[in-house]
């Protein structure tokens, strides 16, 4: 974490932030350092199953029918120009990895195997391992990281960007020795993944607690589409945590959903949203609390996908003879960080790729194996802007939104929304994605003026810091709440009482917040030249815990995710109210939480 000023920073070490690094590194020659709270292979793509979908080969498969069925997943909320990228784009990337080392799954003359999952028309993911697709594409990549001069920094805690006079120009972080630091760049990339942690129930490693979408919208960048939270529907019932995931790819081979009397219930090959709130309501009716996937019928399970078969073991299930337990677990935020098709977000200098960002490719509700390949692409597009000395965002993609309406100003004529009239979401500016009036004028979830913000209290500063225990209780309490009143089934007094729990958190964390402990806290200043300083281990300022500040980022994440939540009465794809059970036209829209306006 030197003085000097790298090139690129990235925040996180997933499949995005390290191709990101790669590339930067290998063929443009950047000064490059990545910043990573855990290990450098201790992302959540190591936990990705379901591979990566591409069309790879010739007919019946065309990107045509990849686009086709990405837009459907997405329930008319996917910006199509930047799906296009994604599936026009994807082949080359998963090629691009091959030659990294990445090993894929191939029959016995050498081609690559291809399954299909919910939602695809065609077989067309491809798998490394069976079930292991995330932990080979981590290996190769963070391989590749380590013989490059990218320096790594594991066990380092983002605790906020360093913005100024409307520029990202590096992260304040907390070292491995718990002492402050700073690290200073020209351009920052976001690639921190996704947020499953704000739930009590997910398939996510216990480090995905949405750091980056806070961060960002602690620096007033643009984001969007939090509400969609998607559930992934065969996840193990079982005491563990994370939830053993069991693959889409075993629906794709055959296998059933069952329900308590052994019926099925529904086609197991839709999109996951709607698996998802199919098993949900038949759980309700029957009073259970999980149903079964039946895969007696796979041959050679143990062969095809072992990492799957490994863990059942590890729990005493045969899949040739057990019916398996399973429940909807949070799986993927289809939302973030707004970006354009470069990757730029609206704050110039920071750039977002992966699941921290909202590039528009997903939508309402992310197409299976989708997630892999939208690293990859834009982490791609982010590092080839970067060279060509792109700076700051274009009116492009999921961006076009906040360029006609949002936190930049002044709405294009005649652009997607230049006729969406801007309101609030808990206190933030929130604009309209077609030329739509979306509801405005909402502070909170019962629609009253509270504009409490995580961190924000004065009055708790002097408190002393909370312990071990009492932040552990307040984050059980925080995914208790979300699980029991924000899952996958909403309605708007569920909603309501969430709310009304995330609030007693953010009274309990007190100061202990990030924005109560950022740059200004520690003492940290910017030079007229545009640097920071001073030395930030000299800085005063208490340094909090990352488990403080992991809780304070779930509660600043969840406050936005409730709001958006709430002001979207409908239900689209993984957003599912059941006091407006119907899709409304009126909300073909992005809602966009930009800067805080106050």
């Amino acid at each position: 974490m030197g003085d000097d000023p790298l090139d690129l920073l990235v925040l996180g070490s997933g499949v995005a932030g390290l191709t990101a690094a790669v590339q930067a590194t290998e063929r443009y020659g950047m000064s490059v350092g990545v910043l990573t709270k855990g290990a450098l292979q201790q992302s959540t793509t190591r936990w990705a199953q379901g591979g990566v979908a591409a069309v790879l080969g010739e007919d019946p498969d065309s990107t045509d029918l990849h686009l086709a069925d990405t837009l459907a997943a997405g329930a008319g909320l996917c910006d199509a120009e930047a799906a296009r990228v994604l599936v026009d784009e994807g082949p080359d990337r998963v090629h691009a990895l091959v030659a990294l080392g990445a090993s894929f799954d191939r029959d016995a003359e050498g081609r690559l195997e291809l399954a299909r999952e919910g939602g695809h028309s065609r077989a067309r993911i491809v798998h490394a391992g069976g079930a292991a697709t995330g932990i080979e594409i981590e290996r190769a990549l963070a391989d590749a990281v380590l013989a490059t001069a990218v320096a790594v920094h594991e066990h380092a805690f983002a605790v906020d960007l360093v913005v100024t006079d409307g520029r990202c120009r590096g992260v304040l972080a907390v070292d491995r020795h718990g002492r402050w630091r700073q690290v200073t760049a020209r351009h920052v990339l976001l690639a921190t993944g996704g947020a499953g942690q704000l739930f009590a129930v997910t398939t996510n490693p216990v480090e995905a607690t949405g750091d980056g979408i806070a961060m960002a919208l602690r620096a007033g960048a643009a984001c969007a589409d939090v509400e969609f939270v998607q559930f992934h529907p065969t996840a193990l019932h079982h005491p563990r945590m994370p939830r053993p995931l069991l693959s889409e790819a075993l629906r794709g081979h055959g296998a059933l959903l069952r329900d308590r009397d052994g019926d099925r219930f529904v086609d197991e090959l839709l999109p996951r949203d709607a698996v998802s709130r199919a098993m949900t309501a038949r759980m309700a009716d029957q009073g259970v609390d999980h149903l079964w996937l039946d895969a007696t019928g796979l041959e050679r399970f143990g062969e095809r996908f072992p990492t799957i078969a490994a863990a059942l073991g590890d729990v005493g299930l045969d899949p040739a003879a057990d019916w398996l337990p399973i429940a909807p677990a949070a799986h993927y935020l289809c939302g973030g960080v707004v970006t354009d098709l470069r990757g730029a977000t609206s704050v110039d200098g920071l750039w977002a790729a992966g699941e921290v960002a909202c590039s528009g490719v997903h939508g309402a509700n992310r197409l299976a194996s989708n997630s892999l390949l939208e690293g990859m692409v834009f982490a791609h597009r982010v590092i080839e802007a970067i060279d060509s000395g792109a700076d700051g965002c274009e009116p492009t993609g999921a961006m076009r939104t906040v360029v006609a309406t949002g936190p930049r100003g002044g709405a294009e004529p005649g652009g997607p929304a230049a006729s969406g009239e801007p309101g609030t979401i808990g206190g933030r500016r929130v604009a309209g994605w077609h030329p739509v009036r979306p509801p405005i004028g909402v502070d909170s979830i019962d629609g009253s003026p509270s504009r409490e913000r995580v961190g924000r209290s004065s009055e708790g500063a002097s408190e002393p810091p909370l312990d071990d225990g009492a932040v552990a209780a307040l984050r059980d309490r925080l995914q208790r709440a979300m699980t029991l009143h924000a899952g996958v089934l909403r309605s708007a007094t569920s909603l309501a009482d969430a709310s009304g729990d995330i609030t007693e958190v953010v009274r309990a964390l007190g100061a202990v917040g990030p924005a109560g402990t950022g740059a200004a806290a520690a003492g940290i200043g910017v030079t007229d030249a545009g640097g920071v300083g001073p030395a930030v281990e000299d800085a005063a300022g208490a340094v909090p815990s990352p488990a403080a500040l992991e809780v304070a980022n779930l509660a600043e994440l969840a406050t936005a995710t409730l709001a958006a939540a709430a002001m979207r009465t409908e239900s689209r794809g993984a957003h599912t109210r059941r006091d407006h059970p119907d899709t409304a036209d009126a909300f073909r829209l992005r809602l966009v939480i930009g800067p805080d306006d106050r």
